[in-house]
């Protein structure tokens, strides 16, 4: 078993169930200062992946280049498989019996004979075989040595919660900066070790990003960690990587890897309460936002909005999607999802919310301020 590589149906497939990458949406006043994921992706030339055999950390790395030699020696083996069949099949041909010899009874002066060259290809070949399954398990060792062995001083530490089915981080208060809570997104400085605390907040879930490191299980009552360090800019694209009911393909997130100085801006901008709008449908929005239940479920800092059961709502266009990578992160699909969310993502514990056309159009209105 290679460490951290273990292959989930729904989670192995980068767009698993949810169609094309969303669509960048059309970015307002404030582009000039956003610092969305998908706009980085933009400038540093790439597209958010989701791949083991891409590493852009030095864990995952390690892990490619176990991938990699397992993939050798057993392609090898099947290779030399195929050819042993393919002569055994070539030489029965040869010797195929003649309608006189299909009256003969069969020679089994075999039984009683030894076969001595036949003995030592067996042997030989289990000895070689052997070696080989050591060999495998040798390297299988080193390697979790190796993933190990990563320095972690001065590590950022993030807490994450996996439930059914987002995640919820958790940055600690640093450098004089308090901390903050996000959802579904996560930004972390290129280079630097990243320390993540990993919870599960009902059933068993699994952190899983594969370009940075492989697999760590988050289990109910268990608090476990997995430490790694991005050094290649770029988005990554995480999964849960351990079926965890209905939704389990629909429970996405996305690591953003950025230079120090984008990632201190991103930090400078997440901590700060949610900004305050003087547009009076967005006020109306806010109001009908507090006073629904809205309220119960989401934080949103600098509001009456305190709730805990769901994402922290309080920059929530900073990020690209919603409902954990359901949906682009765009007014029609916020309208639709606090209209049904259970429509979008079946089972979801989100209920909809009965407002009328008029105060919907306002909520989303209010949301869309909170860059």
């Amino acid at each position: 078993m290679i460490p951290g590589v273990g292959f989930d149906m729904c989670a192995a497939a980068p767009q698993c169930s949810m169609g094309a990458w969303p669509r960048r949406r059309r970015l307002g006043p404030l582009a000039a200062v956003s610092l969305c994921p998908m706009s980085y992706v933009a400038k540093v030339g790439a597209q958010p992946q989701q791949s083991a055999l891409q590493p852009a950390g030095v864990q995952a790395a390690h892990i490619a280049k176990l991938w990699n030699l397992s993939l050798i020696v057993c392609g090898i083996v099947f290779a030399l498989v195929l050819l042993a069949t393919l002569v055994a099949l070539i030489r029965n041909g040869r010797h195929a019996a003649t309608p006189a010899q299909t009256t003969q009874p069969p020679d089994l002066s075999s039984l009683t004979r030894p076969e001595h060259r036949t003995r030592r290809i067996v042997i030989g070949v289990s000895v070689m075989s052997v070696i080989v399954l050591v060999g495998l398990i040798v390297a299988d060792v080193l390697t979790d040595r190796a993933l190990s062995k990563l320095p972690v001083d001065d590590p950022l530490r993030i807490d994450m919660v996996g439930a059914q089915w987002w995640w919820q981080a958790s940055y600690r208060p640093e450098g004089g900066r308090p901390g903050f809570v996000t959802a579904n997104e996560l930004h972390v400085p290129v280079g630097r070790p990243i320390v993540v605390s990993l919870q599960a907040a009902d059933v068993i879930h699994s952190f899983w990003v594969p370009n940075l490191h492989g697999k760590k299980d988050l289990l109910p009552g268990i608090d476990t960690t997995i430490e790694f360090r991005a050094d290649q800019p770029g988005v990554y694209r995480g999964q849960c990587a351990e079926y965890c009911g209905a939704e389990h393909a629909l429970m996405a997130m996305l690591v953003v890897a950025e230079p120090r100085e984008r990632y201190a801006a991103w930090v400078a901008r997440q901590a700060r309460p949610a900004a305050q709008s003087a547009d009076a449908v967005a006020l109306q929005g806010r109001a009908v936002f507090e006073r629904a239940s809205c309220a119960h479920c989401h934080t949103v800092r600098g509001s009456s909005a305190q709730g805990t059961p769901g994402p922290d709502l309080t920059h929530l266009m900073s990020r690209e999607t919603i409902a954990a990578g359901v949906l682009a992160n765009t007014p029609q699909n916020l309208a639709a999802w606090i209209r049904d969310p259970d429509a979008l993502k079946p089972g979801t514990t989100m209920p909809a919310v009965p407002l009328s056309d008029t105060d919907r159009v306002a909520v989303v209105r209010w949301l869309r301020t909170l860059q």
